[in-house]
């Protein structure tokens, strides 16, 4: 047994697990100068676990490379072995494994350190570590929160229109994406004006759950949705007029003064106010 042998074998590539696994098996057995081994394919074989065929090929790989040579036979109880030397020339001109070195400069007692973050009293380096601050800390939802969020994606998918619902888990999925984007109120609101808009429409006329959700067809609903001004103003009268006279859906989400400011303004009758469903108190009833 030579660690010289194996020692070179183990800082050289050989090509593939199966050679090198080979070659220090051999190193094991061999002389400093890589001479001495003998041992039969078989013993090869039962010590490595490989296949007989694998063990003959790569054999006759290093025969032919040069990396062993044949020096003899020696008589054994099945008839003779094979003597064999591994040239070490041969195995020092193959590529090492050994990592380049790092050529970044050199520190006055051989040793790297990283920057030191210590106080200028502790003469000690010591290594930069990224601190736990807790807004850096994104700690995960509670289990409460997470039953309100799921609470609230079901909430809002139940408001849709319920014959056009489909794939359930793919509609939550977006919801509750869309949740963080607008929040709940502004996403749950569109949803039933979405469900309101198209009451009077036939099934086909009506988009899939899971479509509406996955394109964002929500955010039409979100941008359109009227504002509440303390104070209308003739602009929103006129679109006021314009649903009350075509008794629009959207006529109940109308305040008593923006109704009152489409009949100040005389663009609309009191009984085209009536006709679209507001009481005398002029609230949508």
């Amino acid at each position: 047994m030579s660690w010289k042998v194996a020692n070179l074998c183990a800082g050289r590539r050989f090509g593939s697990p199966v050679r090198k696994q080979i070659i220090m098996f051999l190193a094991d057995k061999a002389s400093d100068d890589g001479s001495g081994i003998w041992c039969s394919k078989g013993t090869i074989q039962r010590h490595t676990e490989l296949g007989e065929t694998t063990v003959k090929r790569t054999i006759n790989e290093f025969l032919n490379e040069g990396i062993l040579i044949e020096t003899g036979r020696r008589a054994c109880k099945n008839g003779f072995t094979v003597v064999y030397r591994i040239s070490l020339a041969a195995v020092r001109t193959l590529e090492g494994i050994a990592e380049p070195d790092d050529e970044t400069g050199s520190t006055e007692d051989g040793v790297y350190r990283e920057p030191g973050t210590g106080s200028a009293a502790d003469p000690v380096p010591r290594p930069q570590r990224t601190p736990n601050h807790p807004e850096t800390i994104h700690k995960p939802p509670s289990r409460a929160r997470a039953r309100e969020a799921a609470a609230e994606s079901l909430e809002i998918l139940k408001a849709y229109p319920i014959d056009r619902c489909r794939d359930e888990a793919t509609c939550l999925h977006h919801v509750e994406a869309a949740m963080q984007e607008v929040g709940h109120e502004k996403l749950l609101s569109a949803v039933k004006r979405y469900a309101l808009e198209t009451a009077g429409y036939t099934r086909s006329k009506v988009c899939f759950s899971d479509n509406w959700f996955r394109t964002g067809r929500w955010r039409d609903y979100i941008e359109d949705e009227p504002e509440s001004p303390e104070e209308p103003t003739p602009a929103h009268a006129a679109k006021t007029a314009d649903w009350i006279k075509s008794r629009h859906p959207l006529c109940r989400t109308l305040s008593v003064g923006q109704v009152r400011m489409a009949l100040d303004l005389e663009l609309v009758s009191r009984s085209e106010v009536c006709a679209a469903g507001f009481n005398e108190g002029l609230r949508y009833v």
